[in-house]
């Protein structure tokens, strides 16, 4: 065949981008694994940071499973199970199931975030006490907000406002309102906005109360439960019964 021929140029010219194509395709497939191994690395890391404890390592201090709507740990669900929810987080709410990541230490527990910003997605994980009330750590995240405004919400300055809020007002989940122009200092469910980036941080806020509400029935029936005032007051009488007989003696 003529090489110089129009011909014999198409025919290279289309083996040689087939063959690229594959070429590519195959390079793809291969390095999905250790992309994928890589993304999950990063989730830990975050959940991990969202705890204060960057330095611990996962496996040991992180346990992990997922609750549905009532607040129930869901049966048959395992830990890796629910890492790989994180994946297709908007899905596994969806379908009403709630992964729940928690610090066997000191009884953190953290929940994962998705939610829309001004430009593209945006995610996060906060990490509240014991009490299931107090934020002690969030960390946030997005995939294209503008630089210098709302890609801002990452910044460690923002997420350290939100540590020692609360996002329960008695037994109602009031979550954390993002305040433009700044918040009351006296306020235990407000921070200051980013100035600039009111969109954005609008997604934050409606993301916290979204994603927080799926997780409400759960944190209530782990919330540590006060005295009663009767339990109280038969306490005391036991005290005083015990004190007058010991005069006695």
């Amino acid at each position: 065949m003529n090489k110089n021929s129009n011909t014999y140029i198409i025919i290279y010219t289309v083996v040689m981008v087939v063959l690229v194509a594959v070429l590519l395709s195959v390079t793809a497939l291969s390095l999905q694994p250790l992309q994928k191994e890589n993304e999950l690395g990063a989730k830990k890391t975050a959940i991990l940071e969202a705890m204060g404890a960057q330095e611990a390592d996962y496996a040991s201090v992180v346990k992990a499973y997922a609750v549905d709507a009532e607040g129930n740990t869901i049966e048959g669900v395992t830990a890796d199970d629910a890492l790989q929810m994180l994946f297709g987080l908007k899905g596994a709410f969806d379908a009403g199931t709630y992964p729940v990541f928690e610090n066997v230490e000191n009884g953190y527990v953290v929940v994962p975030l998705t939610g829309k910003g001004l430009w593209d997605d945006i995610w996060g994980y906060v990490a509240l006490d014991k009490d299931k009330n107090t934020i002690q750590g969030i960390v946030l995240d997005h995939a294209g907000e503008t630089p210098g405004l709302g890609a801002e919400i990452k910044e460690t300055k923002f997420e350290r406002t939100f540590i020692g809020k609360t996002i329960y007002e008695a037994d109602q989940l009031v979550s954390i309102a993002i305040v433009k122009g700044g918040a009351p200092k006296d306020d235990i469910h407000a921070v200051d906005a980013i100035s600039g980036a009111t969109k954005t941080v609008q997604g934050v806020q409606t993301m916290l109360k979204t994603c927080l509400s799926y997780y409400d029935a759960y944190f209530k029936s782990t919330q540590p439960v006060a005295e009663s005032s009767e339990e109280a007051v038969v306490e005391g009488e036991s005290n005083t019964e015990n004190t007058e007989n010991n005069e006695q003696e």
